[in-house]
């Protein structure tokens, strides 16, 4: 139970945050990524904290074997840039750009009511959905 307690406040406080800094309104994203247009540098702080907390969890984490509810701690340990992990950022940029949401914010939203946010998350389930079924047949012709 401690560990759906936590689960959930750890997802309270992220879309909390999320709606505080702005990353659920698709007009504050797409004004930080319209660099050439009327720029808007706000989200450049959000994403300077988070990297900041991501380095510092990181450095962390990477002393530990546990996490802090006592479970096994697994990090990544490939450092490999394959094609699909090319593929799938240039997506996620993309759909970011044109929508304003990426898969976060976009739930949150969804959340509140937003109608773009309900469009763009079908669609998100929709290449995810697209994405499995190619991964299946690449793997049953291996």
């Amino acid at each position: 139970m401690k560990h759906r307690i936590s689960e959930f406040s750890v997802g309270l406080l992220f879309g909390l945050g999320l709606i505080l800094s702005g990353m659920t309104d698709p007009s504050k994203v797409i004004g930080f990524l319209d660099i050439f247009g009327l720029w808007d540098p706000s989200l450049a702080l959000v994403m300077g904290g988070a990297i900041t907390v991501g380095f510092f969890a990181f450095a962390l984490a990477k002393k530990r074997t546990v996490n802090f509810l006592g479970g096994a701690l697994h990090l990544p340990t490939s450092r490999h840039i394959d094609k699909p992990l090319v593929i799938g950022a240039v997506l996620f940029g993309a759909g970011w750009g044109l929508a304003g949401f990426c898969p976060g914010p976009a739930l949150v939203s969804l959340a509140s009511g937003q109608i773009k946010a309900a469009e763009f998350v079908v669609f998100m389930l929709a290449g995810m959905q697209l994405f499995e079924m190619r991964d299946r047949r690449a793997t049953q012709a291996e």
